[in-house]
């Protein structure tokens, strides 16, 4: 859910808000057609891309909600996360899926071995200074030929959350133009195939950015 900065408190919050969090989120795809859209499109990519059914990594898996949605899409997905509070949430509700606790920054997986990776919303409590290396981190385990999808809130700005999912948190959110994210991206050699920013949902507080590129 970070990249190096601030692991301890983001890991921490995380553990304090695990079950009210999958509580609250568990149906929010639900009624969110165009995220679902971005979803479908990224699993057909992954499916379609001549991996041979190499697997794909929710990084920032959080309950695993999403993991779960990309299964069934027909996609082989594992997920990770930081927080030991939410992969057990996570195992605990979907128990037929492999979750892991790690770091994003630091994957535990050999270079080249991916089909996909999935970043949903899972970088925005890193500081934009810190991205570059992160996407190099994703770039590292793709498969030629293998997509990445990363979903973020789409602005410039930093908000502190101090109060969240009904508990005390100590989080930093960051706002982050599209514009920077498509080139960051294309520097870790990842080529943007598509992009969607959609406008708020009523319990969104802005724009809402979806980019899904491609590694050479």
């Amino acid at each position: 859910m970070t990249g190096t900065s601030d692991l301890s408190s983001v890991r921490a919050s995380y553990d304090t808000v695990a079950v009210d969090y999958a509580r609250l989120l568990g149906t929010e795809l639900s009624g969110r057609p165009l995220d679902r859209g971005m979803l479908s499109a990224f699993a057909e990519c992954v499916r379609g891309d001549g991996s041979g059914g190499r697997p794909v990594a929710d990084v920032g898996c959080g309950p695993g909600r999403v993991t779960a949605h990309l299964a069934g899409l027909g996609v082989p997905t594992f997920g990770i996360d930081l927080s030991p509070a939410m992969v057990a949430v996570a195992r605990r509700t979907y128990p037929g899926l492999r979750f892991d606790v790690g770091a994003m920054a630091a994957l535990d997986v050999a270079d080249g071995v991916l089909g996909g990776v999935l970043a949903w919303y899972s970088t925005v409590h890193t500081p934009p200074a810190e991205l570059p290396a992160l996407f190099a981190e994703f770039a590292r385990v793709l498969a030629p030929g293998g997509h990445f999808l990363i979903a973020f809130k789409a602005g410039d700005r930093r908000v502190r959350l101090d109060h969240a999912y009904g508990h005390p948190v100590d989080l930093d959110v960051y706002w982050t133009p599209p514009e920077l994210i498509a080139g960051l991206l294309a520097a870790a050699g990842l080529t943007e195939v598509g992009r969607l920013v959609r406008q708020p949902a009523e319990d969104e507080a802005g724009p809402q950015g979806f980019l899904l590129a491609r590694k050479a």
